[in-house]
């Protein structure tokens, strides 16, 4: 570009000589302005809103400069008479600067007057310089496009790539500012880089975040494309956040486009990782925007995004309980009755996540039918996915174990014999969830035990001690020491000869000092109280591995004292006891 540049000087001559009368030479004044404000201490608010313009403004003369009729454009009437105008204000300007810095006005009030009055003067001149662009004057058919740097590129290549897509921002027509926007998307998407070099030129994160606000659908989408991509980046969460960018994310999810409200979703998913960004959000009526999305016909897609942002938010209990006064816990449960698996997984999920150590949620959670929306989802007589069914599983366990309530509800519709079905019946990944549950469930209080005993359980869980799995194993025995505890359920299991034989083949085949074998020494204890079980171990076989276990182990030696008592003692000589 620059070397196009310069090549058009050695032939046009004249074109120079305009240049710096007037082009040039007014770029480099309003440079110089730019600097000499950072230098003024005073009315500091006024003169970050007067370098905003006079950036504006710089860029818009550098992209004249840049234009590929540079010359004809300045010949032209309008623009030559507004570059005179911007020329004039920048001198009364300078003289303002100076003045301030020197601290040699006046009067606060007449300075702040003549400050408003250059304000305008200067507002009024972006907005001339953006009329032209409109009515046709400069154009993107106008202007030099810069090329995409090399992947080799130097820093000082991709900066200047970015200043010409700033500037193209700043002042083109809506089809320059688009076709920049997606140009930067596109570099920064590919290389994280090019994000640390936007950041450090000023004026980009404003623009971006002011097209938030565009009535240009196209505009609003592609700024916030690339807003989305900077707040992936831990370190440059702030910046956005300081430039204001959570009000128009929230604008955009309340007037936006569908493409618009699903890329704001997911930036706002990014920056409300961080707790702190939270309430930002709350403050610009994120939440009732978020909560009007889930209980609105929109996408499936932006369901789910604006579900994620509320997690995120629910991290602060303030914001949590605003949620809940809005009607969230009864608008997910609808959902969760929903036809759609995918709605159904992301309300389940969410109730999951409000109702965390939180008994209070729970119970209203209770009271307002999730627990029936859940029971129905793993009802096997309805057709879901095994995966939908594993999430309405884990939030059975996670809602309901702990409440007394809920189990009572759970006991009353089927629950037993609805995870039975499972453990008997499931693919491998539910099958194997069942089992966890009912593990669980068996821990619950003795009528869990008795209900388990009377569905069927109990041979179920004895298939599965001889699983290859140690982790099913020993919830597998674990559940059984705790069903066996329970008279009924212990005669029920005695009666079938194979289930003694079983546990104590299995209790040879156990090495080292393992839960399994803890487990399965506990269930033939709690067994010895039937007499016909006591024969059944005493005429087994595997007495002596019973009574060499129980020289090293505790568990082992109460075993065997169960043996030893009254009328078996006899039938125990040689066996070892205390």
């Amino acid at each position: 570009m620059r070397e196009q540049k310069q090549d058009q000087n050695q032939t046009s001559p004249e074109t120079s000589a305009g240049k710096s009368n007037t082009l040039q030479g007014g770029i480099e004044i309003i440079s110089s302005l730019i600097s000499l404000t950072h230098s003024v201490k005073v009315f500091v608010s006024k003169w970050q809103s007067i370098r905003v313009k006079l950036e504006e403004l710089h860029s818009g003369l550098i992209a004249i400069e840049n234009s590929e009729f540079e010359h004809s454009h300045i010949e032209n009437p309008a623009i030559s008479g507004l570059l005179s105008a911007i020329l004039l204000t920048t001198k009364e300007c300078h003289d303002l600067a100076r003045r301030c810095v020197d601290l040699s006005y006046s009067g606060k009030l007449l300075m702040q007057s003549d400050l408003n009055v250059i304000l305008t003067k200067l507002d009024r001149h972006v907005s001339n310089l953006s009329d032209l662009y409109t009515a046709g004057v400069l154009t993107q058919n106008h202007a030099l496009v810069v090329s995409k740097p090399s992947v080799t590129a130097c820093r000082d290549d991709m900066r200047f790539y970015i200043r010409d897509l700033l500037t193209r921002m700043k002042v083109g027509d809506t089809r320059m500012k688009r076709q920049a926007l997606v140009n930067l998307y596109e570099v920064v998407v590919e290389d994280e880089k090019y994000v640390r070099v936007m950041l450090e030129i000023d004026g980009v994160v404003n623009v971006l975040v002011n097209f938030l606000d565009s009535t240009e659908a196209q505009i609003q989408v592609e700024s916030t494309k690339v807003v989305e991509v900077i707040s992936g980046f831990d370190s440059y969460k702030a910046v956005l956040i300081g430039a204001g960018v959570v009000g128009p994310l929230i604008r955009v999810l309340e007037c936006g486009s569908e493409m618009g409200k699903e890329v704001a979703l997911k930036c706002l998913m990014k920056l409300t990782e961080n707790s702190n960004n939270s309430w930002s959000v709350s403050a610009h009526g994120g939440v009732t925007a978020l909560l009007k999305i889930c209980g609105s016909d929109c996408k499936v897609e932006l369901v789910g995004y604006a579900c994620g942002v509320l997690r995120n938010l629910i991290a602060v209990e303030e914001i949590k309980r605003f949620m809940i006064e809005e009607g969230a816990i009864p608008m997910f449960i609808k959902i969760a009755r929903c036809k759609d698996e995918i709605l159904l997984m992301i309300s389940i999920e969410f109730l999951q996540s409000i109702a965390f150590e939180d008994e209070l949620v729970r119970e209203m959670i209770l009271r307002e039918g999730g627990i029936r929306a859940l029971l129905r989802v793993v009802d096997p007589r309805w057709s879901y996915s095994s995966k939908t069914r594993e999430v309405a599983l884990r939030a059975i366990e996670n809602l309901c174990f702990s409440s007394p309530s809920a189990m009572n509800i759970l006991m009353n519709h089927g629950f037993v014999d609805q995870i039975m079905y499972f453990v008997r019946n499931g693919e491998v990944s539910v099958q194997e969830l069942a089992l966890k549950v009912a593990f669980r469930l068996c821990g619950t209080s003795e009528g869990a035990k008795k209900a388990m005993g009377d569905a069927g359980f109990m041979p179920e869980l004895v298939k599965f001690l001889n699983c290859k799995s140690l982790e099913v194993r020993e919830m597998a025995a674990e559940a059984l020491s705790g069903l066996v505890l329970i008279p009924k359920n212990r005669k029920k299991f005695a009666q079938d000869d194979r289930n003694i034989g079983l546990l104590l083949q299995l209790l040879e085949k156990e090495e080292g000092n393992s839960g399994n074998k803890r487990f399965l020494l506990s269930i033939l204890t709690s067994l010895t109280s039937c007499s016909s079980v006591k024969r059944k171990i005493v005429n087994s076989g595997y007495m002596k591995n019973i009574e060499k276990l129980a020289q090293a182990e505790t568990d082992a030696k109460r075993l065997v004292k169960k043996l030893s008592t009254n009328r078996f003692r006899s039938m125990l000589s040689g066996i070892w006891h205390s």
